[in-house]
This record gives structure tokens, sequence and C-alpha cells, in this order.
């Protein structure tokens, strides 16, 4: 049995190979196209799928797309609903269902001989599951996936005994832990869904005195739930309004950058990277400044 399974809808694509249930091959796109996180994390990307990664795992395990017993699309378009009725402020949310409705249609294309009708859409969160349980060494294990969104819920809670998984508990939305990490990273400054890593790595540093304020907002409800949406993070911490620049630092974007400039910049981060200030070997090759 030979399955492929693809990530795509929201970010960060991937692509796996499972052959007799063994992983044989992984991979993230960024990996092979370069660009951080595989591509942009908005809805208008959602079409981008892993082709490099997928290609990348068939040839890995000589193994042609025609040969492929099934394709593991990790969303299932039929178990979403409209973001309206979730509570979820996203206008081109349909936008993004329907790309997920063609993803059999796009990966016939992207995989020259694989036949559309062996896509198969698998719940988010169970894809989550999946990519945990089974991989563990233990056969019995509690299954825990807590992420931003899926089809129509943010938390999966369930069992995973002799191969099978039993969901025991589900967060609807619009209560998700991790909406709620994007939209904090928004608020700082950050890319949401792509930069919420930095806002962890500087929470390390920081005390939780705003830990009383969180928790009127952010708590356990009972029966495997919880709340965590609607909190109005400009209110206690508003964002500072942006300064006007005046003089020689508000130069428009199109005047061509002194070669003084690039010099000194280019020669800070080269500084930067290898922390050793004395060192000068770098050379101005032939296109640089």
């Amino acid at each position: 049995m030979r399955i492929l399974g693809i990530n795509a809808l929201f970010h960060d694509p991937a692509a796996a190979l499972l052959v007799d249930g063994r992983t044989v091959a992984a991979a993230e796109e960024e990996r092979f196209s370069r660009r951080k996180h595989g591509k942009r994390p908005v809805p208008f990307s959602a079409w981008e799928l892993p082709e490099l990664s997928a290609r990348w795992c068939l040839e890995r395990a000589g193994v042609r797309a025609e040969e492929l017993d099934a394709v593991a699309y990790s969303f299932d378009p039929k178990l979403a609903r409209p973001a309206g009725e979730m509570g979820l402020d996203d206008p081109w949310d349909p936008l993004r269902l329907e790309y997920a409705r063609r993803a059999p249609e796009f990966l016939a294309e992207a995989l020259p001989g694989l036949d559309a009708e062996r896509v198969v859409f698998v719940p988010h969160h169970v894809a989550h599951a999946a990519s945990a349980a089974p991989a563990s060494p233990h056969p019995d294990s509690a299954v825990l996936v807590l992420d931003g969104r899926g089809e129509a819920a943010s938390h999966l809670a369930g069992r995973y005994r002799e191969g099978k998984l039993d969901v025991l508990a589900a967060q609807a939305l619009p209560d998700s832990l991790g909406l709620l990490y994007e939209e904090l990273t928004e608020h700082l400054g950050f890319l949401r869904s792509s930069d919420e890593y930095k806002v962890m790595a500087l929470a390390s540093y920081g005390t939780p005195r705003f830990l009383p304020q969180l928790r009127q907002d952010v708590h356990a409800t009972g029966g495997g739930g919880f709340r965590a949406h609607g909190v109005d993070w400009a209110a206690p911490w508003p964002r500072p309004a942006p300064r006007a620049r005046t003089g020689p630092r508000s130069m428009p974007i199109w005047r061509p950058v002194p070669r003084r400039c690039w010099r000194r910049c280019c020669w800070s981060w080269c500084t930067g990277c290898t922390g050793r200030p004395g060192v000068r070997r770098w050379r101005w090759r032939a296109g640089w400044p």
C-alpha cells in the first residue's frame, strides 16, 4: 500500500510517503522552494501545493505517481461551515474552500499519471493525530491536537489504541488557542500564521504580569472544552501610533540608495552573522554596489 500525504491548505506545505505503513520519505516544500514556510499564509495561496517535495518523496522511494494507491489531503471541505456561522471574520474563506474542493484536480496536474479519483480528503485534526500517534513507539496513547483551526474546530482530544483513533472531544470555532496566538502575533506587528515562533521566543524573556486579565477570557469550560476568543489586545496593550518620518530618512523607496549605505548595511550583516568584526576578507563582487 502506497499512500502520499499532502498538507497544503493553510501554511507550511509538505508531503510524506508511506509504504506498507512505514514512512519512507517526508519533506517540507520550503526545503526546495527556499521560501520561508513554503508560501504566504493567506487564502489566495491555498491552491499552492507541495509539488517539489511530493516529487522528491516519489523519487526517493522509486515510486511513480500512477502507482500510488491513495493521496491523503489534510482537509475535508465537506465538514467545513461558512466562516460567518462559526464566528470567524474571514471574508475570503470561501475562496480557500473552493481551492480545497479542487485539490484532486490540482494534484493530478502537478503529478502526471496520478488519478484524481485516488485523492481522499482527511479531516484536518485527524491528519494531525495520524502524524503523531502511529509514529509513536507506544501502541496505546492519548492524543491531543491544538492548532489554529480545522474544518469547524480548533482542538481534538482522543485515544489511539490498536491502530484506531477514537475522538473523545473537540472544541468548536471560534474558540481557538491557535487563532488567539495569531491575533496576538499580528497585534505585536509580526506576520500572523507565520511569525508565532518569534513571539514564543520573546515570551521566554518576559514575566506573566498580565495573566489575571488573560484568564478572564481564556479558560477551561469543562467537558474537554475551553473559551479562547474575543480578547481585545488593544485595550490593555495598545499599539504605538506610527511616527511620521521627516528629513533625509524619509527618502522615497524608489530613490537610489548610496553605495556607502549598501556597504555599511551589508558589512554590519556579515559581522552579525560571523561575530568577528575584525575579519576583512569580504569582497565586493561584480553586481554588488
